[in-house]
């Protein structure tokens, strides 16, 4: 199963588990406000972390550190959860339907053929679609009480492009593995010592040859600690600056001294790192147009790409594209002719840009299918260019953004399970 379907799939709770908890006497491990998490809603999200772990092939920890660290996930998705219900945020049935798609889409699926492959996993479809219920509003909710309070100054995209004017850094990636000890906004002396021993054990273990993904799975707060710690590849300027700092001396396979944030404490291992250089100032850009047909209930898929097909036909044989374009696109470009006027790399959905850089100018593509819907798509020209002035200040905006909305999430999140009320009651057994 693809990864994407892997991470979704192992968060749903298989048909036969329902017909197994009749037999359990249920009880509550955790109260989150007005919420509570039951002892087989805890060993549910258990079984599913380890299926998870499994196709990550992320070692096990302990049955009872897992478990603790399953609750801690419960107890500030619960939370997260009600934040959401009580601002009024709503996800309606048609929503969930199109992030589905998109989901069977992105893993080159129909609908149907995804819900097989989900029931042949044993995944129960409707909790399925729950948990997915669930990641929109989590988006939306973070969209409101972080994403969209992050603001970059003039004067900070200014520095920003001064300190990479001949960085030696510039164009390398690292791929991290991140473990956080998470600490209390208003921690006493006592929690914030036993929080760095902790950290400072973790580190121990890991650079005795203890495995990371283990490691991380067992002890770490942060929102990857089910996939080993593993945050991917970035790019240093998606990195908080206090990683930035910290893995510019590791070498691959490498582990970091114990950083301290305001959201605690923090253990990095470098995984690897590619790149080198300066990034080329000059980058193709494209003119192009497009027509847009999008699907919905009354226009299949087999209908848009017929309908494109058609269109392409009649510009083969001269009909005006700027024309039909005004008098069929869906797209906002319609007015224009279609015309998307000078793309860089990166502007328009990897698909769409895929099936652009495949034709030369003057060629028509054959229907192409994005998230949008179906694309004719015609390219007018290239060119060679350097990046504008307003360019890099854009991506250095965009880069800042990302970076302060990271580290703005995680403090959110520590804030968010501190104000609270979480009565943890695991251990009465």
């Amino acid at each position: 199963m693809v990864h994407l379907i892997a991470v979704l799939a192992a968060l749903a709770v298989p048909l036969s588990a329902s017909a197994q908890r009749i037999a359990l006497v249920d009880r509550i491990v955790a109260v989150v406000d007005k919420d509570v998490v039951t002892l087989s809603e805890l060993k549910d999200q258990v079984g599913a972390t380890e299926r998870q772990l499994r196709r990550e092939s992320v070692p096990l920890p302990e049955p009872g550190i897992l478990e603790r660290q399953v609750l801690e996930r419960l107890v500030l998705l619960k939370a997260q959860l009600q934040l959401a219900r009580d601002s009024g945020i709503r996800v309606d049935e048609v929503q969930v339907d199109r992030a589905i798609e998109r989901i069977a889409e992105n893993n080159k699926m129909t609908l149907a053929g995804f819900r097989q492959a989900l029931e042949r996993d044993g995944v129960a479809f409707e909790r399925f679609r729950n948990e997915v219920r669930e990641q929109v509003i989590l988006t939306r909710l973070r969209e409101r009480e972080v994403d969209d309070r992050i603001q970059v100054s003039e004067s900070e995209i200014d520095l920003y492009l001064e300190e990479r004017k001949n960085a030696p850094e510039e164009g390398v990636e690292y791929h991290i593995a991140h473990i956080l000890i998470r600490v209390p906004e208003q921690a006493s002396p006592e929690r914030l010592e036993a929080a760095r021993t902790r950290a400072e054990k973790v580190r121990a273990e890991a650079r005795a040859g203890g495995d990371f993904a283990k490691l991380a799975a067992g002890y770490s707060d942060g929102p990857d600690a089910l996939r080993g710690g593993d945050i991917g590849w970035r790019e240093r300027d998606r990195l908080p600056e206090l990683f930035t700092e910290a893995v510019k001396t590791l070498a691959p396979a490498d582990v970091s001294e114990v950083l301290r944030s305001p959201a605690g404490f923090h253990v990095l291992k470098l995984l690897d790192r590619r790149g080198a250089g300066g990034k080329d100032a000059t980058v193709t850009q494209t003119h192009a147009r497009h027509i847009l047909v999008r699907t919905n209930e009354a226009v299949s898929e087999a209908d848009a790409r017929q309908r494109l097909a058609v269109l392409r036909e009649r510009i083969e044989g001269s009909a005006d594209f700027a024309e039909l374009a005004r008098l069929n696109s869906q797209d906002g470009s319609a007015a224009l002719g279609g015309d998307l006027g000078w793309l860089h790399p990166g502007d328009t959905v990897p698909e769409f840009e895929r099936a652009m850089d495949a034709i030369a100018p003057g060629e028509l593509s054959q229907p192409v299918k994005t998230p949008f819907g179906w694309h004719l798509i015609q390219v007018l020209e290239r060119r060679k260019a350097d990046m504008s002035v307003e360019r890099r200040r854009l991506e250095a905006r965009v880069a800042l953004r990302a970076r302060k909305a990271d580290e703005a999430y995680q403090e959110w999140l520590r804030q968010l399970r501190d104000r609270t009320f979480i009565e943890l009651r695991l251990e009465e057994r």
